[in-house]
């Protein structure tokens, strides 16, 4: 699970979190499971004057299937780490089917 484990490691950081339904919502990252639910913290919405029934929300947990986009800081995007767990990844869905590319 590539996604979750990396989200993880990105705990503490400032994120944006885009919707299906176009609300941006920017804040501290706090926690992220299996299912890619988020938790935020310090949170302001991107675009106050759209939405301004949502300025006084500071704390939100956003379900995993409504989120469009999560919009990362650059210093933490370590595109090697990626890459290498990309690998691993797909090195063990190879070996799973025993010695054959998974079937889709």
């Amino acid at each position: 699970m590539l996604f979750p484990s990396y989200f993880k490691t990105l705990v503490g950081k400032e994120v944006v979190v885009e919707l299906k339904n176009d609300l941006a919502i920017s804040g501290t990252l706090h926690s992220v499971d299996q299912f890619l639910n988020v938790k935020l913290t310090n949170t302001k919405v991107v675009n106050e004057s759209k939405y301004p029934h949502m300025m006084s929300v500071r704390n939100c947990f956003i379900r995993g299937s409504v989120v469009r986009y999560i919009q990362l800081p650059a210093s933490a995007v370590d595109v090697e780490i990626l890459h290498d767990a990309t690998r691993r990844e797909a090195r063990a869905g190879f070996q799973k089917e025993g010695g054959r590319y998974p079937s889709l």
